[in-house]
Parts: structure tokens; C-alpha cells; sequence
């Protein structure tokens, strides 16, 4: 039996995963490489850059990333308190993300106006989540969700929840998943890494882009 439920995804998050079901996750990222990183990827046709918040100084890197790609959705990752809601608000982030499903955390985002995809790993952590007003559901660790739990999680969720792996999701692993239901794709390492230089992100952002737009063929 389908439940019935929730929260709909956000306008402004809907919207960028619907021109590029891709999320740059950049993890590491400095102030100083923001620029050119951010240049490079929006270059490539991203328009979601998550800074996990365990970068160096990573409400400097958003801050910059928002003022000089404004149609893009930026915002933090590995967000753990309502006080860094609040910070990643003023720097001018607009999305939330999170490795796990503190509803204090969720609900603080949404009456801040921010996305929010908070990490779950199980129905109960789903459902939970949406009522607290989640914009949508980050399935973490990717390593664990695999298409089949995705493909099962899809037949008791509503189909309009967008529903996003992340956790070692590449070229290779992206048509399994989107055959099974996702609506997006958080990408870390297989995007960046610590030291990249901007072409390099712009070269992997590129084949990246590519497989995304091959799935909707």
C-alpha cells in the first residue's frame, strides 16, 4: 500500500535538480579555490554546490559561491545544529544538507527558508523527516541504499518526494539508481577532491553532465 504524506520538495530545489540532477559536493574546498571551482562547475551546467561544513572555513566558501553564482543553489553540507542553519542563512546559503535526520535541525531550516535534504537510511527516518518539512530525502551512505532499496523505499513513498543517493555514486552507478527512482545525485570524491585544480573539475564535471543528461534519453 502507497502512504500517503507530506512535504513537497521546494520550488528552487526541484527546479535546479530539474535542469541538472546533480549535486557538487565539495568537500575540502577552500575560500581561496571557491572562485574558480564554483566557475568551473556552474560552467559545466551544475546548479546545486553543497561545503560540507567540515571544509576549512567553509561559511567563507558558500558565502562567495552565492554571491557570484546567484541562479545556482548553494549551500552547506554535514550540517549538525540549528546555529550553523543560521550561519550558512547569513552567508547567503539556501540549502541544507545533512548526513543524518535531526528534526529540531530540519524544521529550524524550513522556518529559516532553506531546502533541507536531511540523511535517512530507513522509512521510519523518511517519514519522519517530511513531516518535519523536509525538502527532500538524502539516502546515505549510497554504499548501503542500493537500487533495490531504493526501488522498494519508492513503492511507500509518494513519487513526488525526490529522493537523492549520495555515497559513491559515479558515471558507473548513476543508471542503476535511476532506473530504480532517484531524483539526483550527490557527488563527492568522484567530482572533487581536496587540491583539484579547476580544470580537472571542469574536465570530471563535464563527463559527469554528459551521463546525467544519457539517463533522461
Amino acid at each position: 500500500m502507497t502512504a500517503a504524506m507530506p512535504s513537497p520538495a521546494s520550488p528552487g530545489l526541484r527546479t535546479a535538480l530539474a535542469a541538472c540532477p546533480l549535486i557538487a559536493i565539495l568537500r575540502g574546498l577552500t575560500p581561496a579555490e571557491a572562485p574558480a571551482i564554483g566557475a568551473a562547475l556552474v560552467g559545466a551546467g551544475f546548479t546545486v554546490l553543497e561545503v560540507p561544513l567540515n571544509s576549512p572555513r567553509p561559511i567563507d566558501s558558500i558565502r562567495q559561491l552565492a554571491t557570484a553564482h546567484p541562479a545556482a543553489l548553494v549551500g552547506a553540507g554535514t550540517v549538525m545544529t540549528t546555529a550553523e542553519v543560521d550561519q550558512v542563512a547569513a552567508a547567503g546559503g539556501q540549502l541544507i544538507v545533512m548526513p543524518h535526520a535531526d528534526l529540531a535541525v530540519v524544521r529550524h531550516a524550513r522556518a529559516r527558508g532553506l531546502a533541507c535534504a536531511p540523511g535517512v537510511a530507513t522509512p521510519t527516518e523518511g517519514f519522519a523527516a517530511l513531516a518535519a518539512g523536509a525538502d527532500a530525502l538524502k539516502l546515505f551512505p549510497g554504499e548501503m541504499l542500493t537500487p533495490a532499496v531504493l526501488k522498494a523505499l519508492r513503492a511507500v513513498f509518494p513519487r513526488d518526494v525526490l529522493m537523492i543517493p549520495v555515497g559513491g555514486v559515479s558515471e558507473a552507478t548513476m543508471p542503476a539508481y535511476w532506473a530504480a527512482g532517484a531524483d539526483g545525485f550527490g557527488i563527492g570524491s568522484a567530482l572533487y577532491k581536496p587540491g583539484a585544480t579547476a580544470a580537472d573539475v571542469a574536465r570530471r564535471a563535464g563527463a559527469l553532465v554528459d551521463a546525467a543528461r544519457a539517463l533522461r534519453r
